[in-house]
């Protein structure tokens, strides 16, 4: 009997211990969720950088002595705010050797470039009627200049091998491929054995590239053209042409400028794109000229942003925004200056004080202008918002 109730306690400890070795269910865990990873690039882009004699006339410091730096100064901070900043560089860098001019054959100061440098430019496109206003020796020593500085020339090249290399920015991990294209040389011949100085608007030269750009799997293609008639605000039939040709072909966005004056902007669907929509800015006018007439002295910066989803890899573009402003020639504190002045959210004179009557007039006839061409546009598109506590914060 005894030796039952020992067998009896014994297989009860044996059940018991196993009964507790079991592990108890652990809490659920919630499964993971992974967030969209996404990436911004912030794009600003200008149109013609001009350099007339007065302009350098005006920048002069001291026999072979240029500043350029205060056309630029009400806007510069606003630059380096962009990841990304473009403009047409419309003269030519040939050295002080061959003589400083302006228009009809422009050769400006180097100090130009340093200028546009500390500004905040990156790109520069150099595909236009001006390009070989100095010749092949311009047109190559332009392009080294540029280069020297870090900044990165479009449009005109070194050789072939250049120009058949297409331009690929990578930037907060966006791919942007970048091309330029100009409807001529104001009848300047391109040497025969040099055709790749500059590329012009050629249908079977724009599908190639196209076609070559593609299979570098960029996240957006870029594409720049110097066209359109001087002075007009619409954009005519041959620009409607080309840009519907590019957009066919893989453009994503359309950058242009020639004309001197703002042109709308206009969207379009895309279709084999990782977009579903593009624009074109049919002339972004001048940026900086001594064009001081109407509609040609003053204009509009565009702003936009491009946004990549990693994770479900979608391309959008958003914040299409625009920035009027107007070109000032006059003296600021005794000295003569150019200077870029954009539109704030405060009163024009109280913006900049050195405005007189006249000034303020036509400086409100270009904004005014700019407006209006605007409304023309996009509904997408969108006034930008300038503080004036940000122009004059560092000034």
């Amino acid at each position: 009997m005894l030796k039952h109730k020992i067998q009896f306690i014994f297989i009860f400890i044996i059940i018991l211990s196993f009964a507790c070795s079991e592990q108890k269910p652990g809490p659920v865990q919630k499964p993971k969720v992974i967030k969209d990873s996404t990436s911004e690039m912030s794009v600003l882009s200008v149109g013609d950088i001009m350099c007339h004699s007065t302009q350098y006339g005006y920048a002069w410091v001291e026999q072979d002595s240029f500043n350029f730096k205060p056309v630029f100064k009400y806007v510069k901070d606003f630059f380096h705010q962009k990841d990304l900043v473009t403009g047409n560089l419309e003269t030519v860098f040939a050295g002080k050797g061959n003589g400083y001019s302006g228009f009809p054959f422009f050769n400006s100061p180097d100090q130009l470039l340093d200028a546009l440098k500390d500004t905040g430019f990156k790109i520069l496109f150099t595909s236009n009627n001006h390009a070989l206003d100095q010749g092949k020796t311009g047109v190559i020593r332009t392009i080294k200049e540029i280069r020297k500085r870090g900044m990165i020339n479009i449009g005109t090249y070194l050789s072939q091998k250049d120009r058949d290399s297409i331009r690929i920015i990578n930037m907060k991990g966006i791919k942007l491929a970048v091309l330029a294209y100009s409807y001529g040389t104001n009848g300047v011949r391109i040497p025969s054995k040099s055709k790749y100085l500059i590329s012009i608007i050629d249908t079977s030269s724009i599908r190639s590239d196209l076609i070559k750009t593609k299979k570098l799997n960029p996240d957006v293609i870029i594409v720049y053209f110097h066209f359109g008639k001087e002075y007009s605000r619409k954009p005519s039939k041959f620009q409607r042409k080309i840009v519907k040709f590019a957009i066919l072909n893989g453009a994503d966005i359309i950058l242009a400028s020639h004309t001197h004056t703002l042109q709308p902007v206009e969207t379009f669907p895309l279709k084999n794109s990782k977009l579903d929509s593009g624009f074109v800015a049919y002339s972004l006018g001048n940026f900086v000229s001594n064009q001081r007439w109407r509609y040609s002295d003053g204009g509009a910066m565009l702003n936009f942003t491009i946004e990549k989803n990693f994770t479900k890899n979608k391309i959008k573009i958003k914040n299409l925004r625009f920035l009027p402003f107007w070109v000032y020639k006059g003296k600021i504190n005794g000295k003569k200056e150019y200077a870029v002045l954009p539109l704030t959210n405060s009163s024009i004179s109280n913006t900049y004080p050195f405005l007189n009557s006249k000034d303020l007039l036509t400086m409100e006839q270009c904004i005014f202008d700019v407006l209006d061409i605007m409304k023309k546009s996009t509904p997408k598109l969108k006034l930008l918002k300038f503080k004036y506590n940000q122009l004059v914060s560092k000034n």
